[in-house]
């Protein structure tokens, strides 16, 4: 997956979320993406906020303990 892919799709997951309150924004970024991502879009995500997240909503930074790691071993 392309990194600003990855970024645009959570960005616009973000955007959805916006105006729920920052925790149930936080929390419901983290569902949806826990709920339809598939393991190698979470591993992209984690790979470049790892790297800062530049470009990330703050949502989605707010959100990123709540998101399942994918393990590196299933790789």
């Amino acid at each position: 997956m392309e990194t600003r892919d990855m970024i645009r799709m959570a960005n616009q997951i973000a955007g959805f979320f916006h105006g729920s309150g920052p925790e149930a924004e936080a929390r419901d970024v983290a569902e949806h993406i826990n709920k339809f991502w598939e393991r190698h879009m979470r591993q992209a995500l984690f790979a470049h906020l790892d790297e800062g997240g530049q470009g990330l909503d703050p949502a989605i930074i707010k959100a990123a303990p709540l998101i399942r790691r994918p393990n590196t071993a299933d790789a």
